[in-house]
């Protein structure tokens, strides 16, 4: 994605909408990127909606919870864990403003995408000569749907990936290729 961030500086990006949530596409050197599922270094008060780095929650747990320090698990790949332990003793942080229960800053499957996101990327696929998905099935309506508003927009499509798309009926061009072959879509 060398090339991308190069036309970001170049000003022939507009903008990146990821629906990663590990930021990597910004620790890349991306500028404008819009995080579409939300990004795991935060936690939200799912009542009042403060924002707080997860380091922070990180170290009020593990202050809390001396015990848990000697606890051996594997995470998995999603960043779950199976751990075999009594959790009845486990001291759970809730929100400093208003008490409120915590969670990842993320949509998990069945929550809906903040309306304020849907609204800030709509208008950047209004604004735009073209929209370029990469590595993306569309499979969820999340994503999904900027793509059928740039359809309904005449906004042209192009799509690098392998295997077939929600949208496959909706794209300009499509290439088969993997997402890092970029250079595949676009003229250097």
């Amino acid at each position: 994605l060398g090339d991308v961030y190069k036309r970001q500086s170049q000003k022939r990006l507009c903008g990146l909408v990821t629906q990663n949530v590990d930021r990597l596409h910004q620790k890349a050197g991306q500028k404008d990127v819009v995080d579409l599922h939300g990004r795991l270094d935060q936690v939200i008060c799912m009542d009042c909606g403060v924002i707080v780095p997860r380091l922070d929650v990180q170290a009020w747990l593990e202050e809390k919870n001396p015990h848990l320090r000697n606890q051996s698990f594997q995470p998995a790949p999603d960043g779950d864990a199976d751990m075999e332990m009594d959790f009845s003793s486990v001291e759970v942080p809730h929100c400093s403003t208003c008490g409120g229960i915590l969670k990842p800053h993320v949509v998990f499957y069945g929550d809906s995408v903040d309306r304020r996101i849907v609204n800030v990327i709509n208008s950047k696929v209004e604004k735009a000569d073209g929209v370029l998905v990469v590595g993306s099935s569309l499979m969820v309506f999340s994503s999904y749907r900027f793509i059928r508003h740039a359809h309904a927009s005449g906004v042209p499509i192009a799509a690098l990936n392998q295997g077939v798309t929600r949208a496959d009926d909706l794209f300009t061009l499509k290439v088969e290729e993997p997402a890092d072959r970029l250079d595949a879509i676009i003229e250097v």
